[in-house]
């Protein structure tokens, strides 16, 4: 079984509660994904990794991006169709990049604009050869089986299999104090490997909501708004 199915199957008991909820200070903005949609954009990345991409279990895919819903969706994808996440993309099947990154390292290449309202790149669209992340895996199919199973002893993040992942993430989530039903407010950048398990994962792992806040400046607000009961800072 998949880490994203290991991770989502147990929550979407209760899908219409939120899962993920991403603030931008910098541009004022709050996005809040309930645990069906999260669910729906991580199918529509699976579906188009696989469709488009032809990626299978093992197969190495690169993220660099920084904390924000749209990378929750491409990491869940990823890991629902076995990708391995790796942070070089030299030699990875695909590579997520954010808008001003360079392309072409990886076979191919996806940007992803990281639009507050999930907007893709508009007019101008992907440079050469690259491909606009949100215009195009939006059309993909909104529910996701995997052709391949998925092993427990599979890669995952950066060498560490399915089974390892899990494992570190519900052990992280007991040092960090985080259970079922806490609202995790977090500042961490989503590093590979740590921040990602600790900011994302792990409360995922352990039922909570994460709720992430870039370029914080109103932190005291989030947190009473949200009720947070646990900071990652």
């Amino acid at each position: 079984m998949s880490l994203t199915d290991r991770l989502l199957h147990p929550l979407l008991s209760s899908s219409a509660r939120p899962a993920v909820t991403h603030y931008d200070d910098a541009v004022g903005s709050r996005v809040e994904l309930s645990v069906a949609t999260l669910a729906n954009w991580a199918a529509k990345t699976a579906n188009w990794l696989v469709e488009e991409f032809d990626v299978e279990p093992g197969d190495p895919v690169a993220v660099d991006l920084p904390a924000h819903w749209q990378t929750a969706g491409v990491l869940l994808g990823t890991w629902w169709c076995g990708g391995h996440v790796v942070a070089d993309a030299d030699g990875a099947r695909v590579a997520f990049v954010g808008p001003n990154a360079a392309t072409g390292a990886a076979d191919d290449t996806a940007v992803v604009a990281l639009d507050p309202l999930g907007r893709g790149l508009g007019p101008q669209g992907a440079p050469d050869g690259a491909f606009d992340y949100l215009q195009d895996a939006r059309t993909a199919g909104d529910d996701f089986t995997p052709l391949i199973p998925v092993p427990g002893d599979a890669p995952a993040l950066l060498g560490s299999t399915v089974d390892d992942v899990i494992a570190t993430a519900r052990a992280r989530a007991e040092e960090l104090g985080v259970g079922a039903g806490d609202r995790v407010l977090s500042t961490r950048a989503w590093t590979l490997p740590d921040g990602v398990v600790d900011a994302l994962v792990a409360p995922l792992a352990a039922g909570a909501h994460v709720v992430q806040v870039s370029h914080p400046a109103k932190l005291e607000a989030h947190r009473a708004a949200e009720g947070a009961t646990v900071d990652l800072n």
